[in-house]
């Protein structure tokens, strides 16, 4: 858990990747940006592992008391078969002052697959979290970074854990969710980081979708789903029922963030009687008559941040073009803007803190480049350096990603992201479209670097925020409900328009990568638009909206009724949904398609790529297909990704001939 506490995802945000595409004209609203390299010499082409290795040092992490530092590293690890492969692990090393010193110590021996993520419990416990070939059942595991032993707190086979609250003021103990009892829900448990013992203090009463403690690690605030209501339950102690406090339907949300300082009353992001998500206060004993606290008319908020040490909500945070800050504690924003000063031109985040916040770890990227990592001492407002994220990668062969709009056929606002290749004409080029996935998510500026891989290659990369892409508010958002394939296709669609009425797209040369919705996207976008696209990549993208809706994971469970209400019903709609899948629709498809997926995928099965690509073959339809049996919903391990991207770039360059 990081050092402060901040927004729940939206829980129905539940599919990875990358987005769509459909069919129809498009109105420029934003000029095209000129390429800032104006003919400038190629630049240096860089090899796929330069941009997808694992760095040689990241995720950096403080103990509470600042006297120790994690980080991970790769490490060799066997791979069973006499080789060996890299896997991502943590590491420990102590620090005086700001400046680590001694040798790094390897704490964890992973050989899997990398460790995603972890964080300090206290001064000597670090919580990581690992899955098994992808299947999304993560375990939860301690580590004593002083002793080397490895706790696995929740073993349990098919089961999937996670952490609720770190209980800061409690050395033993953890709040760790699981759905062991019942796989369709998540109960809650106290569980001793040093031995595994667990308590159960929450059982969820079969609707409970997320869970929210005070500041005593009380469990006070649920948020459930009934078919397609959804409610906030609350009560006042550890104990005893929770009670309805909150009815909406799912499209109306109030999402309970974290609890004021006296515990009375919470923190949410909300849309009651209002388009955009605001930040509000709301008093259990008054649920109806929330406290405005800060809104925006543009766009959604999107999270707010509480500091432990002074007890206080600090600021909220939105995504306009980039990621902005609303301060409502002067010494936070003052820190924020010493760090700018110090780092022009770079996007801050702070990764982690001292249990007394005077120290932290600071992120520092932008478009061009992963940037550096460094510790920040906020008394002696000093910053030193610990470690440059991608040095194989020079920002100054990069390509900016540029903010763009256009309009959709219907007279929506679409934005997005264009990024160019450096060095060549913007004209005439060859283009590849790159819709996100989600759908509900949305793409935001920052260092990619599948977009710069493919900009490094010659191509320029379309990303677009579609309808239903979220942060822009209710009603756009709504706009997408059972539209797959249909207006959130056009958008997509609309998007290439814009490019090639622009002239920037070579409207011979235009192909389209996307994963997870993306991925269905890609296929949508071949087989209802077959004259558009020159070549396609579909990554564990859906393929049949029937199959994909009777496979999703147990847990989704909650979410079934609203996912009919925006993706569709497969028993009382199942011809708009089999005219919008397609792999039913396969004779349609001409364009040379590259498919890739995980076999242990369990957001969108196996099956999903393979009807399509068994259709496509029948016919003859030049389709290339790559299964990885360790693998989930997107590659992680490296030697994967490797030939992935390796195989993706063989196969546009081949079609698109950038």
């Amino acid at each position: 858990m990081p050092w402060f506490k901040t927004t729940p995802q939206r829980a129905w945000a539940v599919l990875a990747g990358a987005g769509l595409l459909a069919a129809g004209a498009a109105l420029a609203q934003t000029p095209a940006p000129a390429n800032p390299a104006g003919g400038a010499t190629v630049p240096k082409r860089y090899d796929v592992r330069d941009f997808f290795s694992n760095p040689p040092q990241a995720y950096f992490r403080l103990n509470e008391d600042g006297s120790m530092l994690g980080f991970m590293a790769p490490v060799a690890m066997p791979d069973g078969k006499g080789g060996s492969v890299s896997r991502r692990n943590i590491h420990v090393q102590a620090l005086k002052g700001s400046t680590p010193v001694g040798t790094p110590r390897l704490l964890t021996k992973e050989s899997a697959r990398d460790i995603d993520n972890y964080f300090w419990k206290g001064k000597r416990t670090l919580i990581y979290q690992k899955d098994f070939g992808g299947d999304e059942n993560f375990h939860v595991v301690a580590v004593d970074a002083l002793t080397g032993k490895v706790t696995d707190l929740t073993p349990f086979e098919g089961v999937r854990a996670s952490v609720i609250d770190d209980l800061p003021d409690d050395p033993q103990h953890m709040l760790i969710s699981h759905n062991k009892r019942d796989k369709k829900v998540f109960d809650i448990y106290r569980v001793n980081v040093a031995t595994g013992a667990s308590t159960l203090v929450g059982q969820n009463p079969g609707d409970v979708t997320g869970w929210i403690t005070d500041h005593r690690g009380q469990l006070r605030l649920g948020v459930a789903s009934r078919g397609t209501d959804t409610f906030v339950v609350y009560r006042t102690g550890n104990a005893g029922k929770f009670k309805d406090i909150i009815k909406t339907d799912f499209k109306t949300e109030v999402q309970p963030l974290f609890f004021t300082a006296d515990n009375k009353r919470f923190y949410a992001l909300s849309n009651r009687g209002r388009d955009k998500k605001a930040l509000v206060t709301i008093d259990p004993a008054k649920p109806d008559a929330e406290q405005l606290v800060f809104e925006r008319d543009d766009v959604d908020l999107w999270s707010a941040v509480w500091s432990r040490k002074s007890k206080r909500m600090t600021h909220a945070e939105f995504m306009t073009a980039k990621l902005e800050r609303k301060f409502f504690d002067d010494a936070v924003a003052k820190r924020f803007t010493n760090l700018a000063a110090k780092l022009p031109g770079m996007e801050i985040n702070l990764q982690s803190a001292t249990r007394d916040e005077t120290k932290f770890i600071v992120a520092a990227a932008s478009d061009v480049t992963e940037g550096a990592r460094y510790i920040y001492d906020a008394k002696g407002d000093t910053l030193t350096r610990l470690a440059v994220i991608n040095p194989k990668i020079d920002p100054k062969d990069m390509a900016p990603m540029r903010p763009i709009s256009y309009t959709s056929r219907d007279g929506l606002t679409i934005n997005g992201y264009l990024t160019l290749p450096v060095g060549k004409e913007a004209r005439n080029l060859a283009c590849i479209v790159n819709p996100h996935g989600g759908p509900w998510a949305r793409d935001g500026w920052g260092f990619n670097p599948e977009v710069q891989f493919l900009a490094n290659r010659g191509f320029c990369v379309l990303q677009m925020n579609f309808r239903g892409s979220t942060g822009y508010g209710r009603k756009f958002w709504e706009a997408s409900f059972k539209q797959w394939g249909r207006t959130m296709q056009n958008d997509v669609t609309d998007g290439v328009q814009w490019l090639i009425s622009q002239g920037i797209a070579d409207p011979k040369r235009v192909g389209i990568y996307g994963g997870s919705y993306g991925g269905y996207t890609t296929l949508a976008g071949v087989t209802f638009t077959p004259d558009l696209y020159a070549a396609a990549v579909n990554y564990v993208g859906v393929s049949n909206l029937l199959t994909f809706m009777n496979t999703i994971p147990p847990y989704w469970e909650p979410w079934r009724k609203q996912m009919y209400e925006m993706v569709g019903n497969p028993e009382t709609e199942k011809a708009a949904l089999m005219a919008a899948s397609p792999v039913f629709h396969a004779d349609k498809i001409k364009t040379p398609l590259f498919v890739a997926q995980g076999a242990r995928d369990p957001r969108v099965n196996k099956a999903e790529s393979d009807q399509i690509v068994e259709a496509l073959r029948k016919r003859g339809v030049d389709v290339e297909y790559m299964v990885k049996d360790n693998e989930g919903h997107g590659f992680q391990n490296e030697e994967n990704k490797f030939e992935f991207y390796g195989a993706m770039e063989r196969f546009f360059v081949k079609h698109l001939k950038p």
